[in-house]
C-alpha cells in the first residue's frame, strides 16, 4: 500500500473538492492576533477498550505536536448517535476530524457535509465513496484471512465454524468477514479490490457457506452490544452440537465466546479464534484456552489521525499520500508472542 506523495496541485483540487468552500488550511488566529491551539476531534463508532488505546495514543499525539484534541465515543453504535456528537463538536467550534463511519454507504451525504465544514478523515473503518481526504486504518480484508488462517492451524482437518460480529453496515466488518470466509473456502485468488468490481461475490450473512473441508455454520451479530454477543454465543452453543471452532471479530466477541465457553464447560473442545486486543483475549492465549488472535493498532490509528489533522490545518497537503491511505498492518498473537506484546501494550496504555 503506498504512501508516496503526489503533487501539490493534485492534493489541491482533492481537498477543494473534498472541503468545499473551507479551506483545508484554518486561521488559528484570535481576534488579538495571538496563536492558539489547533482543536481536533477522534470519533470513534463506540464505547470499547479498544478504543481507550486509540486513545491514549491520540493524547500523546496531541502533546506532542501542541494540539487540543477531543476524543469522543458515542455510547450508542448507531449512525444517529454518532451524528449527533460530530454535530455538537461541530457546534462547539472543532477544526478537523478524524472518524470511524458506522455505516459508510448511508452517512455518505452526511459526511460530505462535514467534509465542506472542517477537514475530514478516516480511521479504522472507511468511506471510500465519500469525499473524505484519506483513510488511515489497515486492510481488513487482508486481517480477515489471517483470522482464517488461525482457525485453519487450530483445526487443520476442517469442521464447522461459527463467527460473530457486531454489524455488516461498516466497511471494515464487510472484508473482515469475508477474508475468513475466503481462507476456509480455499479462494487464494480474491483481494479487497475484487470486492468492488463485484458486489454481487460477498457470501450470504443468512445460512450456511459450505466448502469441502470447512463449513461457516452461521455469522451472529449483536449491533456492537456485548451483551447480546455474549447472549448469541450462549444460544449458539445450544442450537449447534457440532461446532469445532468459534471466531470473534469485534474486540468485545471472543471474551464474550470464551465466557460461553466456560459456562458451558467447553473450553478446549471448541477452538476460539479472536479479534483485538481485550485483556481476557490475551491471557486466554497466555493460557492456552485461545489459538491466538489478530491484532490491529489502535493507538497509531489515535496518534496518525491527530498528526495527520494537524498538518493539515498547518496548510501541509503534502502529508496526504497519493493513495489516500495510511496502511497500519495488522499482527497476528499467539502464544509465542503474547507477552512480548501485551508488555508494549501496557506501556503504550501507561499501566
Amino acid at each position: 500500500m503506498g504512501c508516496s506523495d503526489s503533487s501539490n496541485d493534485e492534493l489541491r483540487v482533492l481537498s477543494d473538492g473534498a472541503t468545499g468552500d473551507a479551506s483545508v488550511t484554518q486561521s488559528a488566529d484570535d481576534a488579538d492576533g495571538e496563536s492558539k491551539k489547533k482543536s481536533v476531534a477522534f470519533v470513534t463508532n463506540q464505547i470499547a477498550d479498544f478504543w481507550k488505546i486509540a486513545e491514549a495514543g491520540a493524547n500523546d499525539a496531541g502533546n506532542e505536536f501542541d494540539v487540543d484534541v477531543e476524543v469522543v465515543m458515542p455510547p450508542e453504535a448507531t449512525a444517529v448517535v454518532q451524528k449527533q456528537k460530530v454535530e455538537d463538536l461541530l457546534a462547539g467550534g472543532v477544526q478537523a476530524i478524524a472518524i470511524s463511519p458506522l455505516d459508510a454507504d448511508n452517512q455518505v451525504e452526511w459526511l460530505n457535509g462535514v467534509g465542506e465544514k472542517v477537514p475530514l478523515i478516516t480511521h479504522d473503518s472507511d468511506a471510500p465513496g465519500s469525499k473524505r481526504l484519506m483513510y488511515i486504518g489497515m486492510d481488513n480484508y487482508a486481517a480477515g484471512r489471517a483470522c482464517g488462517e488461525l482457525v485453519v492451524k487450530a483445526i487443520p482437518d476442517g469442521g464447522n465454524v461459527l463467527l460473530a460480529i457486531g454489524r455488516l453496515e461498516q466497511d471494515n466488518s464487510k472484508y473482515r468477514r469475508q477474508g475468513v470466509i475466503d481462507v476456509l473456502l480455499g479462494r487464494d485468488d480474491r483481494d479487497a479490490a475484487y470486492y468492488k468490481e463485484q458486489p454481487d461475490a460477498w457470501d450470504p450473512v443468512e445460512g450456511e457457506i459450505k466448502g469441502d473441508k470447512y463449513t461457516v455454520l452461521a455469522t451472529l451479530l449483536d449491533q456492537g452490544k456485548a451483551e447480546v454477543g455474549l447472549q448469541k454465543a450462549e444460544d449458539a452453543l445450544n442450537t449447534f452440537d457440532d461446532i469445532n471452532a468459534m471466531v470473534g471479530l469485534f474486540e468485545y466477541n471472543p471474551p464474550a465466546m470464551y465466557q460461553a465457553l466456560k459456562k458451558a464447560d467447553k473450553v478446549g473442545r471448541i477452538a476460539l479464534i479472536g479479534f483485538d486486543e481485550n485483556d481476557v483475549t490475551l491471557q486466554a492465549i497466555k493460557d492456552g484456552e485461545c489459538i491466538g488472535t489478530v491484532v490491529q493498532n489502535p493507538y497509531m490509528y489515535g496518534y496518525e489521525s491527530v498528526r495527520v489533522l494537524k498538518e493539515l490545518l498547518a496548510g501541509n497537503e503534502d502529508v496526504i499520500p497519493e493513495s489516500k491511505y495510511i496502511d497500519i498492518a495488522p499482527r497476528t498473537i499467539t502464544k509465542d508472542n503474547v507477552d512480548e506484546f501485551w508488555e508494549d501494550l501496557r506501556a503504550k496504555k501507561g499501566q
